[in-house]
Protein backbone atom coordinates (compact mmCIF):
# COMPACT_ATOMS: atom_id res chain seq x y z
CA UNK A 1 0.00 0.00 0.00
CA UNK A 2 1.35 3.45 -1.08
CA UNK A 3 2.27 5.62 1.81
CA UNK A 4 0.43 9.17 2.26
CA UNK A 5 3.86 10.62 0.89
CA UNK A 6 3.99 8.52 -2.19
CA UNK A 7 0.22 9.62 -3.07
CA UNK A 8 1.27 13.45 -2.08
CA UNK A 9 4.51 13.36 -3.99
CA UNK A 10 2.28 12.12 -7.55
CA UNK A 11 -0.52 14.68 -7.26
CA UNK A 12 0.24 17.18 -9.63
CA UNK A 13 -2.99 19.41 -8.76
CA UNK A 14 -5.30 18.60 -5.94
CA UNK A 15 -5.08 16.32 -3.05
CA UNK A 16 -5.38 12.59 -2.88
CA UNK A 17 -9.17 11.41 -2.61
CA UNK A 18 -10.20 10.67 0.77
CA UNK A 19 -13.65 9.81 2.34
CA UNK A 20 -15.61 6.55 2.38
CA UNK A 21 -15.74 4.09 -0.70
CA UNK A 22 -19.50 3.97 -2.34
CA UNK A 23 -20.48 1.42 -4.16
CA UNK A 24 -23.66 1.67 -6.79
CA UNK A 25 -25.15 -0.97 -8.69
CA UNK A 26 -23.87 -1.71 -12.28
CA UNK A 27 -25.84 1.12 -14.88
CA UNK A 28 -26.58 0.51 -17.95
CA UNK A 29 -25.41 4.34 -18.78
CA UNK A 30 -21.91 3.80 -18.10
CA UNK A 31 -20.90 2.63 -21.70
CA UNK A 32 -22.91 5.30 -23.34
CA UNK A 33 -20.98 7.88 -21.20
CA UNK A 34 -17.65 6.00 -21.76
CA UNK A 35 -18.51 6.53 -25.75
CA UNK A 36 -19.69 10.61 -24.87
CA UNK A 37 -15.94 10.71 -23.09
CA UNK A 38 -14.21 8.56 -25.54
CA UNK A 39 -15.62 11.15 -28.40
CA UNK A 40 -14.42 14.34 -26.52
CA UNK A 41 -11.28 13.17 -26.08
CA UNK A 42 -10.88 11.99 -29.77
CA UNK A 43 -11.82 15.80 -30.48
CA UNK A 44 -9.24 17.00 -28.35
CA UNK A 45 -6.39 14.77 -29.38
CA UNK A 46 -7.04 13.73 -33.17
CA UNK A 47 -4.52 10.75 -34.16
CA UNK A 48 -2.89 11.61 -31.27
CA UNK A 49 -5.10 9.33 -29.02
CA UNK A 50 -3.26 5.93 -30.08
CA UNK A 51 -6.02 3.46 -28.00
CA UNK A 52 -9.10 4.69 -26.08
CA UNK A 53 -10.35 1.72 -23.84
CA UNK A 54 -13.56 1.76 -21.48
CA UNK A 55 -11.69 0.34 -18.46
CA UNK A 56 -12.50 -0.54 -14.53
CA UNK A 57 -15.27 -2.27 -13.01
CA UNK A 58 -18.01 0.63 -14.76
CA UNK A 59 -17.01 -1.35 -18.19
CA UNK A 60 -18.24 -4.74 -16.62
CA UNK A 61 -21.59 -5.39 -17.40
CA UNK A 62 -23.56 -6.28 -14.14
CA UNK A 63 -20.59 -5.48 -11.64
CA UNK A 64 -20.97 -2.94 -8.68
CA UNK A 65 -18.81 0.20 -8.82
CA UNK A 66 -17.61 3.47 -7.84
CA UNK A 67 -19.63 5.51 -10.36
CA UNK A 68 -16.88 6.57 -12.34
CA UNK A 69 -16.05 5.88 -15.75
CA UNK A 70 -12.30 4.43 -15.86
CA UNK A 71 -10.97 5.40 -19.42
CA UNK A 72 -7.08 4.03 -21.05
CA UNK A 73 -5.90 6.16 -23.07
CA UNK A 74 -2.89 5.07 -24.91
CA UNK A 75 -0.16 7.61 -26.80
CA UNK A 76 2.66 8.31 -28.11
CA UNK A 77 4.80 8.75 -25.35
CA UNK A 78 2.75 9.62 -22.38
CA UNK A 79 5.94 11.22 -20.43
CA UNK A 80 5.73 13.80 -23.30
CA UNK A 81 2.89 16.00 -21.44
CA UNK A 82 2.87 19.00 -23.83
CA UNK A 83 1.47 16.90 -26.93
CA UNK A 84 -1.78 15.87 -25.15
CA UNK A 85 -2.47 17.15 -21.54
CA UNK A 86 -2.95 21.30 -23.10
CA UNK A 87 -5.89 19.95 -25.20
CA UNK A 88 -7.53 17.65 -22.88
CA UNK A 89 -7.37 20.37 -20.72
CA UNK A 90 -9.40 22.24 -23.01
CA UNK A 91 -11.79 19.77 -23.39
CA UNK A 92 -12.52 20.14 -19.76
CA UNK A 93 -10.26 17.12 -17.69
CA UNK A 94 -7.79 18.24 -14.73
CA UNK A 95 -4.21 16.78 -14.94
CA UNK A 96 -4.19 15.47 -11.09
CA UNK A 97 -0.97 12.50 -11.03
CA UNK A 98 1.67 11.58 -12.36
CA UNK A 99 3.43 8.61 -11.88
CA UNK A 100 6.97 9.06 -14.15
CA UNK A 101 8.36 5.30 -12.00
CA UNK A 102 5.11 3.26 -13.03
CA UNK A 103 4.90 2.98 -16.50
CA UNK A 104 5.09 6.95 -17.55
CA UNK A 105 1.10 6.83 -16.22
CA UNK A 106 -0.43 10.34 -15.98
CA UNK A 107 -4.40 10.66 -14.68
CA UNK A 108 -6.46 13.55 -15.99
CA UNK A 109 -10.04 13.66 -13.99
CA UNK A 110 -12.96 15.02 -15.36
CA UNK A 111 -16.36 15.76 -13.99
CA UNK A 112 -19.17 15.44 -16.17
CA UNK A 113 -19.51 12.47 -15.71
CA UNK A 114 -17.25 11.61 -13.00
CA UNK A 115 -14.06 10.15 -14.99
CA UNK A 116 -10.31 9.20 -14.47
CA UNK A 117 -8.75 9.30 -18.15
CA UNK A 118 -5.36 6.74 -17.43
CA UNK A 119 -2.71 7.83 -20.02
CA UNK A 120 0.29 5.11 -21.21
CA UNK A 121 1.86 5.18 -23.83
CA UNK A 122 1.33 3.03 -27.00
CA UNK A 123 1.67 -0.67 -26.11
CA UNK A 124 2.67 -0.08 -22.02
CA UNK A 125 2.36 -3.83 -20.50
CA UNK A 126 -0.04 -2.27 -18.49
CA UNK A 127 -2.64 -1.48 -20.95
CA UNK A 128 -2.86 -5.53 -21.81
CA UNK A 129 -3.05 -5.82 -18.30
CA UNK A 130 -5.94 -3.68 -17.58
CA UNK A 131 -7.68 -4.88 -20.78
CA UNK A 132 -7.26 -8.80 -19.65
CA UNK A 133 -8.80 -8.29 -16.48
CA UNK A 134 -11.46 -6.32 -18.33
CA UNK A 135 -12.15 -8.93 -20.40
CA UNK A 136 -12.24 -11.81 -18.01
CA UNK A 137 -14.49 -10.47 -15.69
CA UNK A 138 -16.91 -9.96 -18.88
CA UNK A 139 -16.58 -13.50 -19.68
CA UNK A 140 -16.30 -15.21 -16.66
CA UNK A 141 -19.55 -14.69 -13.73
CA UNK A 142 -17.18 -16.61 -11.37
CA UNK A 143 -14.30 -14.00 -11.47
CA UNK A 144 -16.47 -11.24 -11.46
CA UNK A 145 -18.53 -12.21 -8.68
CA UNK A 146 -14.76 -13.20 -6.77
CA UNK A 147 -14.14 -9.61 -7.39
CA UNK A 148 -17.44 -8.36 -6.51
CA UNK A 149 -17.59 -9.73 -3.27
CA UNK A 150 -14.07 -8.33 -2.50
CA UNK A 151 -14.68 -4.77 -3.73
CA UNK A 152 -17.98 -5.04 -1.13
CA UNK A 153 -15.60 -6.27 1.74
CA UNK A 154 -13.12 -3.86 1.00
CA UNK A 155 -15.70 -0.69 0.83
CA UNK A 156 -16.94 -1.65 4.02
CA UNK A 157 -14.10 -0.62 5.67
CA UNK A 158 -12.52 2.99 6.63
CA UNK A 159 -9.88 3.86 4.38
CA UNK A 160 -7.86 7.12 4.39
CA UNK A 161 -7.25 7.78 1.05
CA UNK A 162 -9.81 5.60 -1.74
CA UNK A 163 -6.05 5.22 -3.68
CA UNK A 164 -5.74 2.48 -0.24
CA UNK A 165 -8.60 0.83 -1.38
CA UNK A 166 -8.13 0.62 -4.80
CA UNK A 167 -4.22 -0.79 -3.51
CA UNK A 168 -6.16 -3.38 -1.21
CA UNK A 169 -7.62 -4.99 -3.87
CA UNK A 170 -4.48 -6.23 -5.76
CA UNK A 171 -4.38 -9.64 -4.46
CA UNK A 172 -7.41 -10.87 -6.19
CA UNK A 173 -6.98 -8.59 -9.20
CA UNK A 174 -3.47 -10.63 -9.81
CA UNK A 175 -5.54 -13.79 -9.13
CA UNK A 176 -7.73 -13.31 -11.84
CA UNK A 177 -5.14 -12.10 -14.11
CA UNK A 178 -2.68 -14.74 -13.33
CA UNK A 179 -5.99 -16.65 -14.22
CA UNK A 180 -6.71 -15.31 -17.31
CA UNK A 181 -2.87 -16.18 -18.63
CA UNK A 182 -3.61 -19.96 -17.53
CA UNK A 183 -4.61 -21.75 -20.68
Amino acid sequence: MRSEEELRASHVSGSPSSGPVVLVDYDPEWPRLFEREAERIRAALGERALQIEHTGSTSIPGLAAKPIIDIVLAVADSADEEAYVPPLEAAGYVLRVREPDWFEHRLLKGADPAANVHVFSTGCVEIERMLLFRDRLRANDAERELYEEAKRELARREWKFVQHYADAKSEVVEVIIERARTP
